[in-house]
């Protein structure tokens, strides 16, 4: 069975995901973008699947009544993503250990993408 590792900068939260996970999708939305300085590219996988050491030091924000996103509470580092209520996780895919084995699908909120930067990579968008 399939094991990616992966952790926050300073190595205060580190996480596992055994099984199957997403392509990676490029999000370019402004809470996105806002929050990383640029747009986000994330995995997602199950919860079930998905194994946290140091939880202690990850804090979530409610960025809207959709969702909230979770990051490390000493380096600050952006790690999921989740929506209320949903059963799966999204990760960010630059957390991961290398190799990741991840690969991309596409591009989402492409209405909401800054204007200093064309997407040019020949993927899907929405």
């Amino acid at each position: 069975m399939e094991k990616r590792t992966g952790g926050c900068l300073c190595g205060a939260v580190r996480f596992a995901v055994t099984g199957p996970v997403r392509r990676v999708v490029y999000c370019h939305c402004s809470q996105c973008r806002r929050q990383t300085g640029h747009f986000v590219a994330a995995t997602a996988c199950d919860d079930a699947q998905l194994q946290l050491e140091g939880g202690g030091n990850l804090s979530w924000y409610a960025a809207s009544g959709e969702a909230k996103r979770g990051f490390c509470r000493i380096c600050g580092s952006l790690l999921f993503w989740k929506g209320n209520g949903s059963g799966t996780t999204s990760i960010m895919a630059g957390s991961f250990d290398l190799p990741s084995g991840l690969t991309e699908s596409g591009h989402i909120h492409v209405a909401d993408k800054g204007d200093y930067y064309q997407i040019t990579d020949g993927l899907p968008h929405e």
